[in-house]
């Protein structure tokens, strides 16, 4: 029996951003996932610009917030926020823009042969939430484009090209159009069916399982 085209899979929407905390959360999780269900779906990554245009700001603007939360999130999901992040929002100074990070993640789709985005998407997140490294900055994403053996000028030249700018825009828009509330947003894509299957957070034996249930239910 020959292998199912990956063309022909299922395929796992993940919906994101670079500065959900939830997410980071979630990343491990979906990581195991692409592992786990490697041969019956695909998973693509899209960003959501949750900070992004009117939306960008000072990280001390929602420090607070972010400060009460970040006890759930590790206790729930196992992450861990680093001091250096911490010392980032007692500062209050860091610029949150959804759009460097996305930009970063269109890039590593363009030139990764691999289809490596969402391990690449929880290294963004790593370098911010545990090291407190800058994403607007492009020399931030040099080691993550060298562990995937990509060539890191290529990746600067594209980082700063506005087509990149304005292709990201259009992926935040399409995002919008899909009606999601939060991140994490999960969606399977079977055909043309769609199945929701996660707004938030949920652990892997929860996920996996809804996961099987809603590939059982498109194979029918």
């Amino acid at each position: 029996m020959q292998p199912t085209p990956a063309s022909d899979l299922p395929e796992l929407l993940y919906l994101y951003d670079a500065y959900c905390g939830w997410c980071y959360g979630m990343s491990p999780v979906m990581q195991r996932v692409q592992t786990d269900f490697a041969d019956r779906l695909t998973i693509s990554v899209l960003s959501g610009g949750m900070l992004a245009g009117e939306q960008a700001e000072p990280i001390g603007a929602g420090w607070d917030y972010i400060a009460g939360a970040m006890p759930q999130v590790e206790q729930t999901t196992g992450v861990q926020f680093g001091e250096a992040y911490k010392q980032l929002g007692v500062a209050g100074t860091y610029f949150q823009d959804s759009e460097a990070p996305a930009r970063a993640l269109y890039i590593v789709r363009q030139l990764d042969a691999h289809g490596r985005v969402l391990d690449s998407a929880h290294a963004v997140q790593q370098a911010l939430f545990s090291r407190g490294e800058d994403l607007n900055d492009v020399h931030t994403y040099k080691p993550l484009v060298q562990a995937l053996d990509l060539d890191f000028e290529e990746f600067a030249r594209r980082f700063a090209l506005p087509e990149t700018g304005a292709a990201v825009r259009r992926e935040f828009e399409a995002v919008g159009r899909i009606g999601v509330q939060g991140f994490p947003t999960i969606i399977l894509r079977a055909g043309s069916q769609g199945y929701v299957l996660s707004r938030g957070f949920q652990p892997y034996d929860v996920f996996a399982r809804n996961l099987t249930d809603a590939l059982a239910q498109a194979a029918e």
